[in-house]
């Protein structure tokens, strides 16, 4: 495995290519295949283009498989420690992101062949999935300290640090000879020199001069040095992980109100579907039940990080790229117009009314009519309307 991720690693535009390269393959499988309830999908492209019924827009086990590749070797590049942190990379957390990526395809792949050999029950295998996925992300959403999940889990939710100090000065693990912190450093402190001087500058010169032939010349020396430099680095600071009590107990009611929300857009798709189970796809229960969920969520998430109501200390202030993922979880809310039992009744006689009304207009008819094909394919399929 260690040999198959330095591959990657040192081959990643290669990688990408034939990644791309097998995507576009899945278009040149036998048409037969575009009929079959197990078909390719490659993107947004339609299966048949002179089918005269709608081809249903599906992931085949191709595709899936596909995809649970690619997020591996994207886990593998992401994860390459960087030259000058040779250490960064923590190689026994748990691979959060790659295994929820891995489980929306397998579930794309569950559904489809579920559908296949079980029908309406499907929905067993598809909760089964969902709850798995609660599960991880669950675990994510405590071990990273209560943060906000980004993309549902995928992209991990790490606040970039612009301070690059504590590895410039260290080799192989060891501070570098002649480090203005130490070792030299002690030369120039007991001159009272500025090291931006030209007087510092040739203080720092000859200092390191005389330690590196030291080194060279006193073994027993050089390790004094390296035992003096580990007695005075200062010791690395630990960031301790916040725990549900002390979110509760420094931000009150809001940190609890944002913990539950949290919690809220995480279950939501499998209460979803739990209810579907119950009373059908047909059924307006799921669909307002999931609506409400995902409302109140919200509303506890507006109500921490707008409310002025309260001490300053427990505002939650997001980040750029928290208030990207509220932004995109808003967007979510236009899946409601796609899901059943809304679409059957309202969204779908205005594409094919739309649809009447172009087809007429040569080229935007056509293109109308395929792209209305494409929509009512895609929307078929629960792992395309759950955005979960």
């Amino acid at each position: 495995m260690e040999a198959y991720k330095t591959w990657v690693r040192r081959n990643k535009d290669y990688v990408h290519s034939l990644e791309s390269l097998a995507n576009g393959l899945t278009w040149l499988l036998p048409e037969r295949f575009s009929t079959s309830e197990i078909g390719p999908e490659a993107g947004f492209v339609l299966a048949k283009c002179s089918a005269p019924t709608p081809s249903p827009l599906l992931k085949s086990p191709v595709t899936a498989i596909l995809g649970i590749v690619t997020a591996i070797n994207e886990h593998i590049i992401d994860t390459t420690p960087s030259e000058r942190h040779p250490g960064s990379a923590d190689p026994s957390s748990f691979p959060y992101g790659l295994c929820i990526s891995a489980l929306k395809d397998l579930e794309t792949l569950v559904e489809v062949v579920a559908e296949q050999y079980y029908g309406d029950k499907k929905w067993n295998f598809i909760a089964v999935t969902e709850a798995i996925k609660v599960i991880v992300r669950l675990a994510l959403f405590r071990n990273s300290g209560y943060k906000m999940l980004l993309h549902g889990g995928e992209t991990p939710n790490v606040e970039k640090s612009s301070d690059g100090t504590g590895s410039q000065h260290r080799i192989g693990g060891f501070p570098r000879p002649g480090g203005h912190h130490h070792g030299a450093g002690l030369l120039q402190n007991n001159h009272g020199s500025n090291p931006w001087t030209i007087e510092g500058r040739a203080l720092s010169a000859l200092s390191r001069f005389g330690e590196s032939a030291r080194m060279v010349s006193d073994p027993v020396w050089f390790q004094r040095i390296q035992q003096q430099h580990a007695i005075m680095a200062p010791p690395t600071s630990v960031i301790k992980r916040p725990t549900l009590s002390m979110i509760l107990s420094e931000k009150g009611v809001n940190g609890a109100l944002f913990v539950l929300g949290e919690i809220l857009f995480i279950t939501r798709p499998l209460i979803y579907v739990l209810f579907i189970r119950r009373y059908g796809i047909r059924s307006w229960i799921p669909w307002f039940l999931s609506l409400g969920v995902d409302f109140i969520g919200f509303g506890f998430l507006s109500h921490v990080t707008k409310s002025r109501m309260v001490e300053r200390e427990q505002w939650l202030h997001l980040s750029a790229s928290e208030k990207d993922e509220v932004k995109r979880r808003k967007l979510l809310w236009a899946l409601y117009l796609m899901r059943e039992p809304f679409f059957s009744k309202y969204t779908r006689q205005k594409l094919e009314s739309t649809e009447r009304l172009l087809e007429p207009v040569p080229l935007i008819g056509t293109l109308t009519s395929k792209l209305v094909e494409l929509i009512i394919g895609a929307q078929t399929r629960y792992t395309y309307m759950s955005g979960s």
